[in-house]
């Protein structure tokens, strides 16, 4: 059994599609996988430059035809500018309750597939419900110092690591994969660290 840790944030496409190779792994192979945080844009961020957004909007079609042709998606995203800080939150509630893999998954989906704005509060509310957690306490959770605290610790671990970008995929605390890795790639790097490490499988 190999553990992965991957840093990821909600509002980033690459992360999306990343999960999406990272489910398909666990369903074939013997792996468990440690979601973190990482906040590309913190709230107040400076603005985005405009040349910046042109080239976004000038991609996203390249991307969107890759997730369509390597992943077999329909990616709609949600609202441009949020702030996922909220939604990282409430992983970590959701992890102590044992429904994290399930809440992480369920607000990828939401917001690049649905649309949805995974900052409104209320949305994260009816995914946890959706996922199985209590609406009520997971919305207070929200708000509680010690989620916010395991975040920021999160975002620590990747500044110590000196992880530049996301989503970073850490096998055995020592292999990195950077990117969004088609599945047969990680099949590769899994098949790799395995005979590396003298591990069954």
């Amino acid at each position: 059994m190999l553990t992965l840790d991957i840093w990821s944030d909600y509002n980033c496409p690459w992360c999306f599609l990343a999960s999406r190779s990272v489910a398909r792994l666990q369903e074939t192979h013997q792996v468990t996988v440690h979601w973190h945080s990482y906040q590309l844009r913190p709230k107040g961020s400076p603005p985005i430059p405009e040349a910046y957004l042109k080239r976004i909007e000038e991609t996203r079609p390249r991307l969107y035809a890759m997730a369509q042709e390597q992943f077999g998606i329909t990616m709609n995203a949600g609202p441009f500018g949020i702030d996922s800080r909220p939604a990282l939150v409430g992983a970590k509630f959701a992890e102590e309750h044992g429904h994290g893999a399930a809440y992480h998954e369920a607000v990828m989906w939401a917001y690049w597939v649905e649309a949805r704005n995974i900052e409104d509060t209320a949305t994260l509310g009816d995914i946890a419900q959706a996922v199985g957690l209590e609406r009520e306490a997971f919305l207070n959770g929200l708000t509680s110092t010690d989620y916010q605290a395991l975040v920021d610790t999160d975002i620590l671990m990747a500044q110590q690591m000196e992880l530049s970008g996301v989503p970073a995929l850490l096998f055995e605390r020592k292999y990195l994969i950077a990117g969004a890795q088609p599945y047969d790639e990680l099949v590769k790097a899994y098949d790799y660290i395995i005979k590396r490490e003298n591990l069954n499988p």
